[in-house]
């Protein structure tokens, strides 16, 4: 059974659906924190993308699901290590890194609506600054 979240993002609004068979530690434990808050900035090192920076916010799971190239709107989780906890937000093309080097996160969101504001959000991040994010239950 898919599960899907509702993220208002600036303006935005779209629907994700829960990645539970691929990351299901992952997605439990973002579900504990639910409605999750942060602001969306436009990354530094990967590419286009925009990124929730969580510092040392530790959601207790590790690797799974994890990859460097996620497509746009495969949103994903680093839970920490080589750096800060974030939560990567694709828009376009991205290569996900850090100033330490490559990195790999926990694909654990796919979003299903909403889909056609991907690069509007990230536009709107890039060249106005942060943006208000809300991740709830749909």
């Amino acid at each position: 059974m898919s599960q899907h979240l509702k993220i208002v993002a600036g303006p935005y609004e779209f629907t994700a659906r829960l990645e539970q068979d691929a990351a299901p530690k992952t997605c439990a434990a973002f579900l504990h924190h639910l409605p999750f808050r942060g602001k969306l900035i436009q990354t530094r090192w990967s590419g286009e993308s925009s990124w929730i920076p969580l510092g040392d916010l530790d959601f207790g799971v590790g690797f799974e699901n994890a990859t460097s190239y996620p497509a746009p709107g495969h949103i994903l989780l680093y839970p920490g290590g080589f750096s800060e906890t974030e939560i990567l937000f694709p828009y376009g093309a991205c290569c996900f890194a850090s100033k330490m080097g490559q990195l790999a996160g926990n694909h654990f969101l796919t979003i299903v609506e909403g889909s056609a504001n991907l690069r509007a959000i990230g536009e709107l991040c890039l060249w106005q600054g942060a943006q208000e994010i809300v991740f709830d239950r749909a």
